[in-house]
C-alpha cells in the first residue's frame, strides 16, 4: 500500500526525468501546491522509503538500470532540498495547524496550558497578531459543532473571546506603551509611592475600552497590588486570557524600547530590568488573588506566564548577578517583591533560570540586612549553578555568599569564599567575576580590621587587591563592581587614617551607587565619608554625610544606622546642641533631594531615638 504522498514524489521524479522540471523553483511550487501543513511527518517517512528504494537500484549489475536509479535519486535529493525549503517557510503555519489540533482535540485541562506555552516569548517563533487572529477564527468555529457538549462549547468560546478581546485592546495600547514617560516627564516605573493619577498603570487605564483591563491597571494604579477591587468575583476565562495578551505584549515592548535607547543605555537597561520585576509582580499577584477565589487553573496559569518572564529576563546579558536593583520598582519595599517571588520559585524545577532569581533575591535580601535568609537564597544558587554548569552564576554565588559571611563576621569562610572565586573566574575568564572576587578578598580583610587590630603593612596589601579590583571594573564596565571596590578601598584608606583618598574613594563610590541604584552602597558610603570628614576635622562635612548615611540605612530596614548614628552622636556632644541644629538647617536644601522632607524632618528625632537607646 502506498504511503500518502508518495504519488506526488512520484510525479515530481517522474516530470524530472522526462525533462519537464526546468528549476528548483517549479519543485517548490509542485510541494507548495501538494502538501497541507501539518502533514510533515507523513511526506518525510514517504521521501525516506523513496530514497532507499532508489540507493537499491544503485547497486544493480545493469548499467541502464544504474543510470536511471542515478538520476532518480538526484531528483529525490533536488525535493529533499525544497521540502526542507518548504518546511521553513511553513514552520509558523505548521505550528499553528499543530496547535489548534491540539487545542481542539485536547482535554479542557491541558487547552490553555498548550495555548500559553505557543504564546512563551522565549520559543523560537511565538505566535504573532496574525496567528492569534486566527486561532481565535478557528476556535469560533469549531465551538459551534453541534457534537461539542455545553461545557467544550464555553471553553472554546472563552479562548476565542479572550483572544480576540486581547488584540483589540492591544491595538488601542501599543502606540501608547510609553506616552506615559513622555506625557509626565515620569522615568521610573512600577508601583512606587506615586500619586494614584501618575505612572503607567493610570495613563493605560484611561486608553483601554475593555472595562475588566480597565479594573486591573486602576487596581495597581490605586492601590499598589491587586485587590478585590481589582478582581472582585470569579474571573471568566475570556478576561484573564485578554490580559495575558495585552500584559506580555507590553512587557515586550517596553523592554524592546528601553534596551534600544542610544541617548542612556545604562538607564534604559536599568528600566528593562525594572520592567522584567514588575510584571513579574504583577502576574504573583493576579495568582495569589485568583487562588484566594478558588481559580486553580488560571492561578496556574498566571504562574505559568510570571515563569516565563523570568525565563525571558535571566537570559539577558544585563542580568544583574550582582546587584544595584534597590530602586528598581520606585520605592515599594524591597521585602515585598521577595516576598512575591520566593514562594513561586519552590515550586521551578532547579535550572539555571532558578539559580539567578535566587542569586537577586539573595543580595537583596542582604541589603535589608537579612543575612541567614541571603545566606540561604546563595547557597541554593551555588548549588543549582553547578548542577546547571552556569559558571558564571556559580562564581556570582560564591562571591556574594563572601560578602555574606563578612557581613556576619564569619571573615575565615568569606576568606575561603573569595579565593574560590577568585580562581574560578580566572579559569573561565570571567572578569566581572574576578573583579568582584578581588573587591571580596580586600573587603572580608578590611571589615576584619575592623572588629581586630591590622598591622598598617596588611592594611597595603589589601589596597592593592581593591585596586586591582576597581581598575578591572571600570575595564569590564561592570558598574555594581565599581561601586564595591571603591567603597571597599575607601574603607580600607580610612583604616590607615588616609582621609583624603579616602574621601575620593567613597565619593566615587557613592556616585557609581547612585547611578546604578544601589541604595544599601549609597547609605555605606555616605556613612563612612563622615568618619573620613570627621578624622580631617571637617565636622560640618561629617555632620551632613552622616545624617544621610544614617537616615538612608534606616529606610532600608538596615541596622547600619546606628554606626553612623554613634558618630553624630559624638558630634553632637562635640559642636553642642544649637550649632548641631544650625548646621542641618543650614544643608536642608542638600538633604531634600536624597532624603526628602519627611527624611529631613526625621533627622533629629531618629538620632534622639539612638542617643535614648544607650541611656536605657
Amino acid at each position: 500500500m502506498a504511503l500518502p504522498y508518495q504519488d506526488l514524489i512520484d510525479t515530481i521524479v517522474t516530470a524530472t526525468l522526462k525533462g519537464k522540471i526546468q528549476s528548483k523553483q517549479q519543485v517548490y511550487r509542485m510541494l507548495q501546491d501538494g502538501l497541507e501543513a501539518g502533514s510533515g511527518e507523513l511526506f518525510e517517512r514517504a521521501l525516506g522509503q523513496s530514497l532507499t528504494e532508489v540507493e537499491q537500484g544503485l547497486t544493480s549489475a545493469d548499467e541502464f538500470k544504474q543510470a536511471k536509479a542515478l538520476r532518480q535519486q538526484r531528483a529525490l535529493h533536488t525535493i529533499q532540498a525544497e521540502w526542507q525549503r518548504w518546511q521553513a517557510d511553513n514552520q509558523a503555519t505548521a505550528a499553528l495547524v499543530e496547535l489548534e489540533a491540539d487545542i481542539l482535540q485536547g482535554d479542557a485541562a491541558t487547552r490553555l496550558t498548550r495555548l500559553l506555552s505557543a504564546l512563551d516569548p522565549n520559543q523560537e517563533q511565538p505566535l504573532a497578531r496574525e496567528q492569534l487572529a486566527q486561532l481565535a477564527q478557528t476556535l469560533k468555529q469549531a465551538q459551534a459543532s453541534p457534537t461539542l457538549s455545553e461545557a467544550e462549547q464555553s471553553s472554546l468560546q472563552g479562548l476565542a473571546l479572550g483572544l480576540d478581546q486581547g488584540l483589540a485592546s492591544w491595538q488601542e495600547l501599543e502606540s501608547e506603551v510609553v506616552s506615559w514617560i513622555f506625557a509626565q516627564g515620569q522615568q521610573s516605573l512600577g508601583f512606587g509611592q506615586l500619586p494614584e493619577q501618575q505612572g503607567p498603570w493610570y495613563y493605560w487605564s484611561k486608553r483601554v475600552s475593555y472595562p475588566p483591563l480597565q479594573r486591573l491597571f486602576d487596581d495597581l494604579a490605586r492601590h499598589q497590588t491587586v485587590t478585590a477591587a481589582g478582581i472582585p468575583t470569579l474571573l471568566p476565562l475570556a478576561d484573564w486570557l485578554a490580559w495575558a495578551v495585552v500584559l506580555q505584549r507590553l512587557q515586550l515592548a517596553l523592554v524592546n524600547w528601553f534596551d534600544h535607547q542610544p541617548y542612556d543605555a545604562k538607564a534604559g537597561k536599568r528600566l528593562s530590568i525594572a520592567t522584567f520585576l514588575t510584571f513579574a509582580v504583577v502576574w504573583s499577584l493576579i495568582s495569589n488573588r485568583l487562588s484566594e477565589l478558588g481559580q486553580s487553573q488560571l492561578a496556574q496559569g498566571s504562574f505559568q506566564v510570571l515563569l516565563q518572564g523570568l525565563r525571558q529576563f535571566a537570559s539577558q546579558s544585563y542580568f544583574p548577578l550582582y546587584g544595584g536593583l534597590f530602586t528598581a520598582l520606585s520605592g515599594e519595599p524591597l521585602q515585598t517583591l521577595l516576598d512575591y517571588l520566593d514562594q513561586p520559585l519552590q515550586q521551578v524545577p532547579n535550572t539555571a533560570v532558578k539559580a539567578r532569581i535566587l542569586t537577586l533575591l539573595g543580595y537583596s535580601q542582604r541589603a535589608i540586612g537579612r543575612y541567614e535568609q541571603a545566606q540561604r537564597f546563595h547557597q541554593q544558587a551555588l548549588d543549582i549553578a553547578r548542577e546547571a554548569q552556569d559558571s558564571a552564576c556559580e562564581i556570582a554565588s560564591l562571591n556574594h555568599l563572601s560578602r555574606t559571611s563578612t557581613l556576619q563576621q564569619d571573615f575565615e569562610t568569606a576568606l575561603g569564599q573569595s579565593q574560590r572565586a577568585l580562581i574560578l573566574a580566572r579559569q573561565a575568564g570571567d572578569r566581572v567575576g574576578q573583579a568582584n572576587a578581588l573587591a571580596n578578598l580586600g573587603y572580608s580583610q578590611v571589615a576584619q580590621g575592623q572588629t581586630q587590630l591590622l598591622e598598617p603593612d596588611q592594611y597595603e596589601t589589601l589596597l592593592t587587591y581593591l585596586e586591582q579590583g576597581v581598575t578591572l571594573s571600570e575595564q569590564v564596565g561592570d558598574r555594581p563592581s565599581q561601586a564595591i571596590c571603591a567603597n571597599s578601598l575607601g574603607i580600607a584608606q580610612l583604616k590607615l587614617a588616609q582621609y583624603g583618598p579616602a574621601i575620593n574613594s567613597l565619593t566615587k563610590g557613592l556616585q557609581v551607587a547612585q547611578a546604578i541604584g544601589d541604595r544599601f552602597l549609597v547609605a555605606s558610603n555616605f556613612a563612612n565619608l563622615a568618619a573620613a570628614y570627621q578624622g580631617q576635622g571637617n565636622l560640618e562635612r561629617a555632620v551632613l554625610t552622616g545624617c544621610l548615611g544614617m537616615y538612608l540605612f534606616y529606610q532600608i530596614d538596615s541596622q547600619d544606622w546606628r554606626q553612623p548614628a554613634a558618630a553624630l552622636s559624638i558630634l553632637y556632644g562635640q559642636l553642642g546642641p544649637e550649632t548641631f541644629q544650625s548646621v542641618v538647617t543650614e544643608h536642608r536644601r542638600q538633604f531634600l533631594p536624597l532624603i526628602g522632607v519627611d527624611g529631613y524632618d526625621y533627622l533629629l528625632p531618629l538620632l534622639t531615638r539612638y542617643r535614648e537607646s544607650l541611656e536605657g
